[in-house]
């Protein structure tokens, strides 16, 4: 970002005015007033719940208001749908990815756009992405089926259709939660090249550093209204953290040494590929012992995804093997990793960690409704199921008008608090965890870090996958490093620091590190 801040004119090119939008149970936003001006970044800040989305979605078209109105270029405008908003050059990259997954990204890029040819050019078009790729370093293959794709590349997909498609107001809702630290470092200048161009933006974010780097302004929500509106340069994390959860946050983590006991997790040599059949665990050794909380540490589409998936079940492992607590589970299916007393907490939180059209006490009941209490002899006791529902709500301070609301309904942090509070009290033996602190805002992303080294202390092994490298090194006892499928090290947390693990990620060797105990975790030594 510029290091000068951009001043305010007086004419917004946006304006929301006493917005006010209710569900049954809850009023999502409260007479929100809120300005955007002429290339500028806006950071909106707020607690998961805190109604940020729901303003962005009425937007855009998706929910109409109950009250209020919107003024676009000084103009009041009524805005019916999506279509409305783009007509009036407002787009939204949403937490919920809007894709087709059986579609090229090509395919998706100009998936109704009105004013193409009726057999488009898909040369012209992949072209025309691959420039605008290059333009703003979001690199992704046209010709990929957005199925293929992990996480991150979808969200650069999602970001690049609203350029291609010549927006001029963009509402990015958690940019960077699926983005590597490098990849989120490299936003600065991605919204530089947008307000040179005169695009203004909405920024989502609950990183308090990146409040501070990208945006102009900031905008705080708390419980659907606003509660404070600043110049960015006049105010501080501390400041804006305070102001989002209405309390003062410690912004450290008391953690004891780790006392670790067995092995829990052991592989050896195991080798798995990616959905494109291509080579993505390649001889990956790796030991995990109860009581002891191992990191993994790597660039985005280097084998993360596919070793958690191969863990719990869910990927074929070609060859090595996979033991757990002594048993060898190489290729179980999901449910013998269930059974075996293993928890995950997914990256994908919609498509694999939850059912949006089924209730929150359902989806929080998951583990447990085969076995006693929540069933007998195969039929449901739903009040023991919405009791279990209803002390989870309360422990994980899910923001959910009712244990009958239906998933999809909630916004997207507190979808995955419903994830952590399944996952972690199923917990037996070890807990699979996938970027669990991704899109929560930093007075649930403390209680997640609280909760990981609770499981460690109680004598689980967790295995925390991160590209949050601070929360690596706060909440990890050792770190592993992988880069194109492979373990290049193990550093004690201790020890560790955000150059080490740099280089790591980049391919050094380990045995240039100091600190790194060798280049393949050796289980059992």
């Amino acid at each position: 970002m510029n290091s000068e801040r951009k001043t305010a004119p007086d004419t917004p090119v946006l304006r929301m005015q006493g917005i006010t939008k209710r569900f049954p149970g809850v009023v999502a936003n409260d007479r929100v007033d809120l300005e955007l001006y002429p290339s500028e970044v806006l950071a909106l800040l707020g607690e998961n719940g805190a109604g940020k989305s729901t303003l962005m979605n009425v937007l855009v078209g998706l929910y109409r208001p109950d009250a209020g109105e919107i003024y676009v270029r000084g103009e009041r405008v009524e805005i019916n749908s999506p279509r409305d908003a783009a007509m009036l050059g407002i787009g939204m990259v949403h937490q919920n990815f809007m894709l087709v997954p059986t579609m090229t990204v090509a395919q998706n890029v100009i998936l109704g756009i009105h004013d193409l040819a009726f057999v488009p050019n898909m040369r012209e078009v992949s072209q025309r992405i691959r420039e605008l790729s290059d333009r703003y370093h979001l690199q992704v293959d046209p010709r990929a089926y957005i199925w293929q794709l992990s996480v991150g590349e979808q969200q650069r997909v999602e970001i690049l259709k609203l350029i291609y498609r010549g927006a001029s107001i963009l509402i990015l809702d958690e940019p960077t939660a699926v983005l590597t630290p490098q990849e989120a470092e490299e936003l600065g200048g991605i919204l530089s090249v947008m307000q040179s161009e005169g695009k203004s933006v909405v920024f989502i974010t609950h990183k308090m550093g990146e409040v501070i780097a990208f945006s102009d302004r900031v905008c705080v929500l708390r419980q659907g209204a606003v509660v404070a509106t600043r110049n960015t340069e006049e105010t501080t994390p501390r400041d804006l953290a305070r102001l989002m959860v209405g309390r003062e946050l410690l912004f450290r983590l008391d953690k004891q040494p780790a006392q670790p006991g067995s092995e829990v997790l052991v592989l050896r040599d195991v080798y798995a590929t990616n959905d494109k059949a291509l080579p993505a665990l390649s001889g990956v050794s790796l030991a995990i012992r109860e009581g002891e909380i191992l990191g993994i540490a790597g660039v985005a589409g280097n084998g993360q995804q596919e070793l958690a998936e191969a863990i719990t079940g869910l990927r074929h492992i070609k060859s090595g093997e996979l033991h757990i607590n002594n048993a060898n589970l190489t290729n179980c299916t999901p449910l013998k990793a269930i059974e075996a007393g293993v928890s995950h907490i997914p990256a994908d939180r919609i498509r694999m960690g939850s059912v949006g059209d089924m209730p929150v006490a359902d989806n929080i009941a998951m583990k447990g409704y085969r076995t006693p209490p929540m069933s007998k002899h195969g039929v449901l006791n739903r009040q023991r199921i919405g009791d279990f529902a209803r002390r989870m709500i309360e422990a994980f301070q899910i923001a959910t008008p009712a244990p009958r609301t239906h998933v999809k309904f909630l916004s997207g942090g507190n979808i995955q608090k419903t994830i952590l509070a399944r996952e972690i009290d199923a917990c037996d033996t070890l807990l699979i965890a996938v970027y669990p602190s991704r899109g929560l805002d930093v007075g649930a992303t403390e209680s997640v870090r609280r909760r990981l080294i609770e499981q460690r202390d109680e004598g689980r092994g967790v295995l925390l996958i991160s590209e949050d490298l601070d929360e690596l090194l706060t909440v990890s006892d050792r770190i592993a490093v992988l880069y194109e499928g492979r373990v290049m090290g193990v550093l004690d947390a201790e020890n560790a620091d955000r150059e080490a693990l740099g280089l790591l990620m980049a391919g050094a060797s380990a045995e240039e590190l100091p600190g790194a105990s060798s280049a393949v975790d050796e289980p059992g030594a």
